[in-house]
């Protein structure tokens, strides 16, 4: 190809219009705004995207929870039930009793662990309260998988989904404590019961009550059941589902700060 003559090299081939400030100025202030957004997407991208990651650490970190919190910190010595009882009236309970860590195994019945064994079973960690009058005991437990996020939201949506937590064939075990108010505090005494699947730590939380001076119960009832207004059922009369939702809800609060913050929701006394 010859080389360009001058003439080619400055002709244009269209009219080029006359320079407009306002026009540039506004086409500058486009520029810095569609790098501003597009500044901003990435930032915000990424901040989200830490986010998800401290949020994913703090899962795996709760698995060791069982042997690095102090036992005062998971079970507190007195829970306050501020309007958890009937009617909205104030509840205290006091704690009687704490298991050593162990295996599920013996922990709970073998219906309940066939249950929740797809999330796996690492430790379960166990206490035993009893209200101000030592009229009911109820035994709190926490149990720690093994699954991921994934695993825990379908256990989760299969107990929701089959009524898994209404069941009486899956009733929590309890935790008896002999020389306290909870020393008769056994199967047959099971009043009311509560099962949680958390899914934002890798836990299952579950409740259950009875009464202290060991008189069994024909007919156990789920905590939301025997709370519901119009209950005459034995463990609705008796406040036992307040018992078991009150003491779950405080233990299941305690154990997500816990794993947010590292500090319980109440101080232990």
């Amino acid at each position: 190809m010859p080389p360009e003559t001058p003439a080619e090299t400055t002709t244009r081939l269209r009219p080029v219009p006359a320079r407009r400030p306002g026009r540039t100025a506004g086409a500058v202030a486009c520029l810095v705004l569609g790098l501003g957004l597009t500044g901003g997407a990435a930032a915000g991208a990424w901040l989200v995207g830490d986010s998800a990651a401290r949020s994913a650490d703090r899962f795996t970190e709760a698995r060791g929870l069982w042997h690095d919190v102090p036992v005062d910190t998971l079970f507190p010595r007195t829970l306050d039930g501020e309007g958890a009882g009937p009617g909205r009236a104030d509840r205290t309970w006091t704690r009687v009793a704490v298991a050593p860590d162990g295996p599920c195994t013996g922990a709970l019945d073998p219906l309940l662990l066939r249950t929740v064994q797809p999330v796996g079973c690492e430790r379960v960690l166990r206490a035993t309260y009893t209200d101000a009058t030592s009229t009911s005991v109820t035994t709190v437990g926490l149990v720690f998988t093994d699954a991921d996020r994934p695993a825990m939201t379908a256990l989760r949506e299969r107990f929701a989904g089959e009524s898994l937590d209404e069941r009486t064939d899956l009733l929590p075990r309890t935790l008896a404590a002999p020389g306290t108010v909870a020393a008769r505090f056994g199967d047959e005494q099971r009043a009311s019961w509560r099962v949680s699947v958390l899914t934002d730590v890798p836990v299952i939380v579950y409740a259950v009550s009875g009464f202290a001076d060991g008189r069994t119960v024909d007919d156990p009832q789920p905590a939301a059941e025997a709370m519901a207004e119009g209950q005459t059922s034995t463990p609705a009369q008796a406040g036992l589902g307040h018992d078991a939702d009150g003491i779950a809800d405080r233990i299941e609060r305690g154990i997500r700060t816990t794993a947010t913050t590292g500090k319980a929701t109440q101080e232990p006394r």
